[in-house]
């Protein structure tokens, strides 16, 4: 996977990239809140950003957001 993501933290970036709040992702995903933050925590690490923008531009870059599907 790219920057060594794991194959749930490309899933929570890509609705992360798609603009979803870490409660929202939680609820997609059926997890709790906490683990949303401990993904994204440990996402920004591996990939070397520190916001959200660069989170998004780095999945876009990378072909992980695909294409567009309503919250």
């Amino acid at each position: 996977m790219a920057g060594g993501l794991t194959a749930r933290e490309v899933e929570v970036l890509a609705l992360l990239a798609r603009g979803l709040s870490n409660k929202q992702i939680a609820k997609r995903l059926t997890v709790a809140p906490k683990t949303v933050s401990n993904h994204v925590e440990h996402i920004y690490t591996k990939i070397a950003v520190s916001s959200r923008a660069t989170a998004t531009l780095y999945a876009t870059q990378h072909g992980l957001v695909g294409s567009f599907e309503p919250a």
